[in-house]
């Protein structure tokens, strides 16, 4: 359990990656600050799952993450309940797929505040304990299209490109302490945001979910595989031990060679 007594934040961390990571980080004895959506019914659950996992605590934080305030206190929140703050895993994020003439405003604005300006209000609440603390694990989940392009995604390319040039400037900022900030760039991941995009793609086809899943996987991924949350998970613990101490500021993607094209 080489996370023990450690105490993390993981956000959106109700289902998919997210859920992902909290159980890996539960897994190696971290306490796990959960924060996302959910019925009380299955957060409960989820708190009994990964509190069960090493003996160590699982909470759930709400907090609506596309208000600064809101994401100050979700910090702050945690800290008062737990004392600190360890790792932060900043993980949640919501898509929007429309061309830029027909993008509505109103959804680049959310987009860029959940994907992007909530990883800055969470590690500047977070860092100061960190510092005081003299250890730090900051993991931005990112997003392949953190490193390139794609039509229609304006809002999300913006953010996840942002979010990795926030990475590289908290890395810059804690480079003589013992403070670690990455991104993970993932690149299709079988999630619920993922499957939207399949089945709008069946809708507009009109083929089936299984091809436009093929089809969609094909035209980006060499490997022509899902990559898979519990493979995101394990880098995160990975970054979070001793032998990732000198990785700062990469951006690190998981992407089936999808970038290597």
């Amino acid at each position: 359990m080489q996370l023990s007594g450690k105490r993390a934040l993981v956000t959106g961390s109700t289902g998919g990656i997210g859920l992902a990571i909290a159980r890996a980080l539960a897994s190696e004895g971290a306490d796990v600050a959960l924060n996302g959506f959910g019925s009380p019914e299955e957060i409960r659950r989820i708190e009994s799952e990964l509190s069960g996992l090493r003996g160590n605590r699982a909470k759930h934080f709400a907090a609506d993450l596309a208000t600064s305030a809101a994401v100050t206190d979700l910090v702050h929140d945690v800290e008062g309940a737990w004392g600190g703050i360890e790792i932060l895993v900043n993980n949640a994020g919501i898509q929007h797929v429309s061309p830029i003439e027909s993008f509505p405003a109103e959804r680049w604005d959310a987009v860029l505040a959940v994907n992007l300006s909530a990883a800055f209000h969470t590690v500047r609440a977070a860092l100061p304990g960190m510092r005081a603390r003299r250890w730090g694990r900051i993991i931005n989940i990112a997003s392949v299209h953190g490193l390139v392009g794609s039509v229609h995604k304006a809002a999300y390319v913006a953010a996840k490109h942002g979010l990795i040039g926030l990475t590289k400037v908290i890395a810059l900022e804690t480079a003589r302490e013992p403070i670690t900030c990455n991104a993970i760039c993932p690149g299709w991941v079988d999630t619920p945001l993922v499957r939207s995009q399949i089945d709008a793609r069946a809708l507009a086809s009109g083929q089936p979910g299984v091809v436009e899943t093929d089809a969609m996987i094909s035209e980006k991924m060499p490997s022509g595989t899902f990559v898979t949350p519990e493979q995101l998970a394990a880098l995160v613990v990975f970054l979070c031990g001793d032998a990732a101490s000198q990785i700062r500021g990469a951006a690190l993607p998981v992407d089936g060679a999808w970038t290597a094209q």
